[in-house]
């Protein structure tokens, strides 16, 4: 089994991470069944975050007997001190715990950093002298206040998005924090659902010791592919190199990663999943995604203002309308056809 330590934090942890996001959509018994059988596997790393609805509330159900054995990471989106530890206070009371080992600024718009005049900052390190947490950590998706957090030399660690389908600018910031002895999270290892190759995914994290990969698991084949990685490790041999440059050729590049940021919608539109659907059926074909429910879901393109509001929340700096409008006309082609 292999381990990771996340830079100058010094915590050692499975490279396997768990992320705890999409057991939100399933029952608090077969979350609690999961996590129990992640963490008898040696699955010692779980990310959380207060907006993950119950998601905090159930990691507290199945580890407050075990508390001190794993680390837990969870995120505050919030932008003002008056949030900040209304948020941590929750956070630790779903958790059942009385301090989080990683705290993470979750996805806010710029990096907080002492005098800046919002008290973020200062928070958190007063956090840390109350013994609430023991690690200042960030999220992002935007690359400016990502290099920004590094620079400053003031987090522990930092999570962003990274996969066999980033491009150079991610591989730059893998490398940066190493250099800074900063640890590296990777979400969406699996690139928010559209690489549906778990093995040339793991394969190829294993190629960069600083970085930790938590895996977006919901349903316990998915667990079990994971574990079973970590005895017998996929090794990038010529059927995976291949696997990796058909995905690239298809996906890198001008895609949704499905992250939401542009939500909501003014129209109603479910951009984060109707501006990807094109490669939801190629790549994980549903009967689902033809339903009576997603048609009307895709019809509501129909309806868009073209205010131009998610295409400039987008921190990939997507064409999010045009990749709306290229989405429905597919879509449209593929229920003529009736094929998936």
């Amino acid at each position: 089994m292999r381990k990771i330590t996340l830079g100058k934090t010094n915590i050692t942890v499975n490279k396997n991470g768990f992320g705890a996001l999409p057991i939100q959509r399933i029952s608090t018994k077969d979350a609690v069944y999961l996590l129990h059988k992640a963490y008898d596997h040696g699955i010692d790393f779980y990310d959380t975050a207060r907006f993950y609805t119950d998601s905090e509330e159930k990691l507290g159900l199945a580890f407050e007997d075990r508390r001190d054995k794993i680390i837990l990471a969870s995120k505050t989106a919030a932008q003002n001190t008056v949030d900040f530890w209304s948020n941590l206070e929750t956070t630790l009371h779903n958790l059942k715990t009385d301090y989080l080992d990683i705290y993470q600024f979750h996805n806010i718009p710029f990096c907080p950093k002492p005098g800046d005049g919002t008290g973020l900052y200062e928070a958190m390190l007063k956090a840390k002298t109350q013994g609430k947490i023991r690690h200042i950590a960030i999220t992002n998706h935007r690359l400016s206040v990502v290099h920004d957090a590094i620079d400053s030399g003031l987090y522990d660690t930092l999570q962003f998005p990274f996969s066999y389908l980033s491009s150079g600018q991610e591989l730059e910031l893998v490398k940066k924090c190493a250099a800074s002895n900063m640890g590296f999270i990777a979400m969406k290892a699996l690139a928010g659902g559209l690489i549906n190759n778990s093995a040339a995914a793991y394969a190829y994290m294993l190629q960069f010791e600083n970085v930790l990969p938590i895996w977006g698991i919901q349903r316990e084949k998915e667990l079990d592919e994971f574990l079973s990685y970590q005895e017998n490790e996929p090794v990038l041999n010529g059927k995976l190199d291949s696997a990796i440059r058909h995905d690239l050729k298809e996906l890198q590049g001008d895609f949704c990663r499905g992250c939401g940021y542009c939500m909501p919608c003014p129209a109603g539109i479910e951009i984060n999943n109707c501006a990807r659907m094109s490669l939801l059926i190629r790549r994980s074909p549903s009967a689902a995604h033809l339903t009576e429910e997603a048609q009307a879901k895709m019809k509501k393109i129909e309806d868009c203002l073209h205010c131009g509001k998610c295409k400039t929340k987008c921190p990939y700096g997507l064409d999010t309308p045009a990749l709306l409008k290229r989405n429905y006309k597919d879509y449209k082609e593929i229920l003529a056809g009736k094929k998936l």
